[in-house]
């Protein structure tokens, strides 16, 4: 059997998240699990957002990501905000893990190589959709996901404030993950952990924030300050 189909019968059976006192879910190649989305579930992004075909998304990401285009274009941020990907099923992401190489080799013939920058089927962020790879159109110079985003207007944008609209960067220089730098790539948790939908993506990423931080990260708790009452004077 070709190793790229021996190796997807394996990765395509994505594990649950852990919660309290159970085992972390296994990592392959440095990734984590994680559940497909059902496709039924999922809303399509604003008209002209993806820049090819269609970028579908968990419907509680939308308010937080239409605020983010705008406040972006407000802030004159040169060209359009969009999307290289969004929601990938674990078919379409194993299509993209062994897309072929200029030889017209497989490039999963080599997966713990492919996996530095493409996670297996299975354990890809955006099978959840919660995930986007942001780029601009026109490109200013940099093409789709490479590591020169960052230095790109957007970039920089989106370093300074995503989490203000709900995204922190999953795959920040230098990670533990031990997987590639990816400053185009954003996960979506939430202002807070009570805003509709943050608590199942929080769920989620459970042990990706809590052992891989993301940077710039969401934090964990809400804290909220009330002025206490006065104390009643005791004689």
């Amino acid at each position: 059997m070709p190793l790229r189909f021996a190796f997807t019968a394996v990765t395509l059976i994505a594990a649950a998240p852990a919660l309290a006192g159970q085992a972390a879910p296994p990592r392959l190649y440095g990734h984590l699990a994680y559940p497909d989305a059902d496709p039924t579930t999922l809303v399509e992004a604003p008209t002209g957002f993806a820049v090819r075909g269609r970028c579908l998304l968990r419907p509680e990401v939308l308010p937080d990501l239409t605020a983010l285009i705008a406040a972006a274009q407000a802030a004159g941020v040169p060209g359009t905000v969009q999307a290289a990907s969004c929601y990938r099923s674990a078919a379409h992401q194993n299509a993209v893990f062994c897309a072929t190489d200029p030889e017209g080799q497989p490039r999963c013939n080599e997966p713990a190589r492919r996996a530095m920058s493409v996670a297996p089927p299975g354990h890809s962020e955006h099978s959840t959709g919660f995930a986007i790879d942001f780029t601009t159109r026109p490109s200013p110079g940099c093409d789709d996901v490479e590591y020169c985003f960052d230095r790109t207007p957007l970039g920089q944008w989106l370093l300074a404030h995503a989490t203000d609209y709900g995204f922190e960067l999953s795959f920040p220089w230098k990670n533990s993950q031990s997987v590639t730098w990816e400053p185009w790539h954003w996960r979506w948790v939430g202002r807070s952990a009570t805003e509709p939908g943050a608590r199942a993506a929080r769920m989620l990423f459970t042990t990706a924030r809590a052992d891989f931080p993301a940077k710039p990260r969401l934090p964990n708790l809400v804290v909220r300050v009330v002025s206490q009452p006065p104390v009643p004077e005791t004689d």
